[in-house]
């Protein structure tokens, strides 16, 4: 329990540090594009060598298949809710509030004035909180069997380490553009923070002697809901803002995820 409950904290309070920080300071956006492919980049980590594989190994292949395409479905449709909510209608940016001549082309200044369907795809805070809930919270319920069943899992509790601070830091750093509330924004991200120590808690207890196949399936659907995360948020949300030199970034956490894994 006190094991469990240490790596769930330090699994987990990245992501309140990471939204103090979002919400205190105004940092550049070609920083928070770079942490983020950063975080990008130790998740595929994570999913390669932790959460799929694993999958694989206690289920079998079509279940590990079957939970991934569920993790990515869940996902992909929880964004595009999220995406619709976020964006401003047409109707919502009354005509005589655009800058110029009250003649002024409506459709023109609505286009001006919209931001861009990247901007309010990738950068809505929201479906970052979703993206940290829907694979965090099967990561930490692995991380969690891995102490369980004494198989250490330093390198998944890694990789969620150096992927939550600047998935949280980014994300309520969006939130706060939107208008949200600051103290909103730090009660969401401390609520997930709690949901994924208790994650790890269950894992590391009630689940710790489960069958496999009750394993292999949470597993899979985080593996699968951070290959959507990757394409659907992270991805293109950092090469909007930071450009090529994401790249590096990505290669980068990967490598790290990498090399502490092998410890």
């Amino acid at each position: 329990m006190g094991t469990s409950l240490l790596f769930g904290l330090v699994a987990s309070t990245p992501l309140i540090i990471g939204s103090l920080i979002g919400i205190r300071f105004e940092l550049p956006k070609r920083i928070l594009a770079i942490l983020l492919a950063f975080a990008a980049g130790s998740l595929i980590t994570a999913l390669a060598f932790e959460l799929f594989l694993d999958a694989y190994e206690h289920g079998g292949l079509v279940l590990a298949a079957v939970g991934l395409f569920a993790g990515a479905v869940v996902f992909t449709v929880l964004s595009a809710l999220l995406d619709k909510w976020a964006q401003p209608g047409d109707q919502d940016i009354p005509a005589d509030e655009y800058e110029g001549s009250p003649k002024l082309d409506t459709d023109a200044a609505a286009q001006e004035k919209k931001p861009s369907s990247t901007s309010a795809r990738g950068a809505a805070g929201l479906a970052l909180l979703a993206a940290v809930t829907l694979d965090g919270v099967p990561e930490n319920v692995a991380l969690g069997v891995a102490l369980g069943e004494g198989s250490g899992g330093l390198a998944l509790l890694a990789a969620i380490f150096v992927s939550n601070l600047p998935e949280s830091l980014v994300g309520s750093a969006s939130m706060r553009s939107q208008g949200m509330p600051k103290g909103r924004i730090l009660g969401l991200w401390t609520a997930c923070a709690v949901l994924l120590v208790i994650a790890v808690i269950i894992g590391a207890g009630p689940l710790s002697g489960a069958d496999p196949e009750t394993i292999s399936l949470p597993l899979a659907f985080a593996a699968g809901a951070v290959i959507a995360s990757l394409a659907d948020t992270l991805m293109p949300e950092a090469y909007e803002h930071g450009g090529p030199a994401v790249a590096l970034a990505t290669a980068a956490g990967f490598v790290l995820a990498f090399v502490l894994s092998l410890m």
